[in-house]
């Protein structure tokens, strides 16, 4: 199959940038400020985080391979030789922490900034001739197995390997692409094989010339935050530093909403393009800017225009955003007819709709149900009266209720969590008032959070859609609706199993006499716990009924991050099960059944299991003959998959009444909705937790079990 060979190309230019470069070669531009970090960040987490970690040897070995590996996750730079010289510090790290002492820090970075240098010569030597694609030779990408290059020569190799699989998968995808076109077109005229390697060779080129174009604009404090997480990563997995530009990113996820002009932006060469304007965003509603423009310049209302080109991203964003109602003059360069105009935008709230709540109904054997998608558990630290999910949610139940629908399915496949606080009041909304989760901070006791509101907003039959890839918040709602037998769970075996809390700490807070901005610590404090005394860490929550899906046999989640904290109980909190439904075992039962005998679900499990197979294979032919035959026999293998998710339940599923005015207003909002409702109709596991919904028969009235 295709993915296998593309995936690791796209890798092989996005780790580079994602990682923490500099091209500064001043190794500390504010040691006093560094210092100062290392010495508070030391303070916070000694005494704050929920594990107690002594700063020893072994601390000192898990900063050491997670700097190396930050800088060089693909092997691309250091050699055995440099990491011989870096290992005398590899047990001396937390001593020089303790000292706000960052020479093994130095040390590393400045033999990375010469390795930098060394890099733009060598994939430029090689691309220069074509490479050799007769010869029997592989490569392997599993860069956690893989050692370092032994010396010099063999790191030049390794790089001829790595450029050479990226020729070849362009080759290969243009041979292909005019062999189709010439079926289409017998007069079509195909290009040799000599000239598709020098365009690809041209193209990798210009891949890596833009790669390195990006890596050059990061900042010594971009740099220094990669080793600042290496110490704090040290703790657990979800403890991070974050730039104060960092931090203004994790509001806007965590909040939907952002001020400015409603347009993401995309850093091509060294022009900033618009890829994408957001539905009902200042710049959507203005009309003049359009995708694939480019902004050359930035004006303040009346004030001088700054050119933007050849400036970083970030940078250049923060001069484009602005609060509510101000004015910005943006210089574009139009994508269509390649003239330069000045376009006026009075910035807005703009709000991200694919973060917020959105529902459908569909009718199933003369009953109507309700279906909502919750992407995550949002919320605005900043301003309360902003809307929320739990808020939201409410609203979206009311509009339901006004539909007449018999049921709820509530989808929280890929919601990595959020709002803790959300979290507990959605999950208010189906119990009458109890606890909802337990927490628990280092060396005490766990606390209840209770829903406090005695009403209960859906008292109708509830399914909940999980994944893999459900975490964190979601999994506190669904373990809580699970252990009060409120709803049944349905989806992937085990959801993420992320049981942890984290905190967004102001870094100067805790130095408060420090002029500069230090950033902000997110740190695990808590521990989440269910309602029965289990942890949702590492385990997640079971489903009532697995489904088999494209992720069942892959490795990830919490159990498999290294350093992640450990599965426990505390005692059970008291509560009273709601006996809700008085077939549930048997409507469990029944889904389990057809699932097992459903062919498109067995394939389905194939088709998994292929996946994981695909996963683990890191190696690659160089040799083009082989590397294309071997393409083709996993394509023909994968034809058998092709119909694994060709789905259609031939159910209509329509948009609220209460939507059917906005768009009159909004047309893009109508064509988004059109697609969602399309793709719910061909959902295999959407129409599962329908069959499952459509069974449940509630007791009336609805008895208290006493646990």
């Amino acid at each position: 199959m295709k993915t296998k060979f593309i995936i690791p190309v796209l890798a092989f230019l996005l780790l580079f940038s994602n990682a923490n470069y500099a091209s500064n070669p001043t190794i500390n531009n504010d040691p006093e400020k560094d210092k100062v970090l290392i010495s508070v960040l030391n303070y916070m987490l000694t005494r704050g985080h929920f594990v107690e970690k002594k700063l020893d040897d072994d601390f000192s070995v898990h900063v050491f391979n997670s700097f190396i590996d930050g800088l060089d996750p693909s092997k691309r730079y250091f050699t055995q030789k440099d990491i011989k010289a870096f290992s005398k510090y590899k047990y001396q790290i937390d001593n020089q922490l303790k000292e706000s002492d960052i020479t093994f820090y130095k040390m590393v970075y400045g033999k990375f900034l010469e390795k930098i240098k060394s890099a733009k010569e060598y994939y430029g030597s090689i691309l220069k001739q074509p490479f050799n694609y007769t010869k029997k030779e592989t490569i392997d990408l599993d860069y956690d197995k893989i050692p370092f290059a032994a010396n010099e020569n063999e790191l030049i190799d390794f790089w001829r390997k790595q450029l050479k699989l990226q020729t070849i998968g362009k080759i290969q995808e243009q041979e292909e692409l005019q062999n189709e076109k010439f079926k289409k077109d017998s007069s079509y005229s195909k290009k040799s094989f000599s000239e598709l390697e020098k365009e690809a060779r041209a193209e990798v080129m210009k891949s890596m010339e833009e790669l390195y174009i990006r890596i050059e604009e990061l900042e010594h404090r971009d740099w220094f935050s990669t080793f600042l997480n290496s110490v704090v990563g040290a703790f657990d997995p979800h403890t991070t530093y974050m730039d104060p530009r960092i931090k203004d990113r994790f509001d806007q996820d965590m909040s939907g909403k952002l001020e400015g002009i409603g347009a993401r932006l995309q850093k091509k060469g060294i022009y900033t393009h618009v890829i994408e304007l957001v539905s009902g965003g200042p710049a959507w509603k203005q009309g003049e800017l359009e995708e694939g423009d480019i902004i050359l310049k930035v004006a303040q209302a009346d004030a001088e225009p700054l050119d933007i080109v050849g400036m970083r991203l970030d940078d250049a964003i923060k001069f484009i955003k602005g609060p509510k109602g101000t004015e910005v003059r943006l210089t574009v360069k139009k994508k269509l007819d390649g003239s330069t105009r000045v376009i006026t935008i009075i910035r807005d709230v703009v709000q991200l709709d694919e973060t917020f709540v959105k529902s459908s109904v569909v009718e199933k054997n003369g009953k109507k149900y309700g279906v909502i998608d919750l992407p995550k558990f949002y919320i605005n630290f900043e301003d309360q009266n902003f809307r929320d999910s739990a808020k939201d949610m409410a609203k979206e139940i009311e509009r339901l209720k006004d539909e007449n629908v018999e049921g709820l399915l509530i989808d929280l496949r890929n919601n990595g969590g959020g709002s803790l606080k959300t979290a507990i009041e959605i999950a208010g909304l189906f119990i009458e008032e109890g606890p909802v989760v337990q927490v628990k901070y280092r060396g005490e006791k766990p606390v209840v959070k209770n829903d406090e509101d005695s009403k209960i907003q859906w008292k109708g039959s509830l399914v909940i859609l999980v994944n893999e890839l459900s975490a964190s918040a979601s999994e506190i709602f669904a373990a809580a609706m699970q252990d009060y037998n409120r709803a049944v769970i349905i989806g992937g075996n085990q959801t993420y199993g992320k049981g942890t809390v984290q905190n967004v700490l102001p870094i100067n807070q805790f130095y408060p006499n420090y002029k500069k901005d230090l950033g902000f610590l997110k740190m695990t404090i808590q521990k989440f716990y269910r309602i029965n005394g289990g942890s949702t860490q590492m385990e997640g929550v079971y489903s009532d009924i697995a489904i088999p899906n494209r992720y069942s046999y892959m490795k990830f989640g919490e159990r498999d991050l290294d350093g992640a904290l450990k599965w426990d109980m505390v005692p059970q909190a008291k509560y009273v099960q709601t006996n809700s439904y008085s077939n549930f075992s048997d409507v469990v039962n029944s889904s389990k059944e057809r699932i097992a005998s459903d062919p498109k679900f067995q394939l389905v499990n194939e088709y998994a299991k292929w996946l994981k197979k695909q996963q683990d294979d890191s190696t690659y032919s160089l040799n083009y003959k082989e590397y294309v035959q071997d393409l083709e026999d996993r394509d023909e293998y994968a034809k058998r998959f092709n119909s694994v998710f060709k789905f259609d339940s031939k159910l209509a599923f329509q948009s609220p009444k209460y939507e059917l005015p906005l768009f009159e207003k909004n047309k893009d909002l109508k064509e988004e909705r059109d697609k969602w409702h399309q793709y719910l109709a061909k959902d295999m596991y959407i129409a599962e937790a329908l069959n499952v919904l459509s069974q449940l028969k509630l007791r009336v009235p609805l008895e208290i079990v006493k646990n």
